[in-house]
């Protein structure tokens, strides 16, 4: 984190998560594919998902409704893992901050649904974020750094490896706290999904359909995360005042640099929305700023929207 010219969350001084699980130095190995769901889409590669159909019915609504304690038996399987991987981060005391700035951040979407959910008279199960580096083995496969982070149903938890911040900020020129916070809550806002029943829903719809129509529903699943995620940031400022000027404009450039048609330009230069499975930079941005602007669970419906 770069505090010099980045605009600093409140943060410091935060609760830290009981739930983080460092798998930092070992080695995992494996072959196949990672079937969780990644908050980006891997270089030069598109997903092979179903469709969008009967998606009215696992709208946000579900949530006063649903069993939260499904689990998948699968995940929504994404590109395929590449075979380059990002360095390893040494153990040095800018890394243990770091560690500590994700514990705050993954407590404090702890405290923000449990509250959400507590007002729906429905219990919160926290996920766990695992730490790992190089690579790791999820109930959902083998997963390499070069796909990003990403949460496996299977297991209910949320991998990270701390070498993608670098990325972010390097590679992707989205540099800032808040970004990485958005990268950390866009993926609890797929557990909030998983304890709704609504990934499961959207499995098993997308593994009858055609890949295009299958894009276009892991469209709107990722859509609806960036929007959970808008609402922990709505509900967190308003009740633990984190932010400072700024942080919100860093999330959104961190929402613009990994949209699918800004990664597909930067990759080959050329822009296939049919390819997509993440959103473009724009609609990222805009399903944040929904899910922020009031804080409604119910806003983040992007299943029953005809303009996304």
């Amino acid at each position: 984190m770069d505090t010099a010219k980045d605009s600093v969350m409140r943060w410091r001084g935060g609760r830290r998560s009981g739930n983080i699980e460092d798998r930092r130095g070992q080695r995992a190995g494996g072959l196949g594919r990672s079937r969780g769901i990644p908050i980006r889409l891997p270089r030069g590669r598109s997903g092979k998902i179903g469709i969008v159909g009967i998606l009215a019915i696992v709208g946000i609504s579900l949530f006063l409704g649903i069993d939260p304690t499904v689990i998948l038996q699968g995940g929504l399987q994404q590109g395929g893992v590449q075979s380059t991987s990002q360095s390893e981060l040494p153990r040095t005391a800018a890394n243990d901050d770091l560690t500590e700035f994700v514990s705050v951040v993954l407590a404090d979407t702890e405290d923000t649904w449990r509250a959400v959910f507590a007002n729906a008279d429905q219990t919160y199960q926290e996920p766990t974020l695992v730490l790992f580096s190089d690579s790791v083995q999820s109930a959902c496969g083998f997963a390499q750094s070069a796909m990003g982070p990403f949460y496996c149903p299977g297991d209910q938890k949320v991998y990270l490896d701390l070498s993608f911040f670098n990325e972010l900020r390097n590679r992707f020129d989205a540099p800032g706290d808040f970004a990485q916070a958005y990268v950390i809550a866009h993926e609890v806002g797929h557990h909030i999904q998983t304890l709704l029943g609504i990934s499961q829903k959207v499995h098993e719809q997308r593994s009858r359909l055609s890949e295009t129509e299958g894009n276009k529903l892991s469209v709107r699943l990722e859509l609806q995360a960036d929007c959970l995620a808008g609402v922990w940031a709505f509900h967190a400022d308003q009740t633990r005042q984190i932010l400072e000027p700024g942080d919100i404009d860093e999330a959104l450039n961190a929402a613009t640099a990994i949209g699918d048609d800004r990664l597909q330009k930067q990759a080959t230069g050329m822009v296939v929305p049919d390819s997509f499975t993440h959103g473009s930079s724009a609609q990222r941005v805009r399903w944040f700023k929904t899910g922020f602007k009031d804080g409604n669970v119910n806003s983040c419906d992007t299943f029953s929207a005809g303009d996304l």
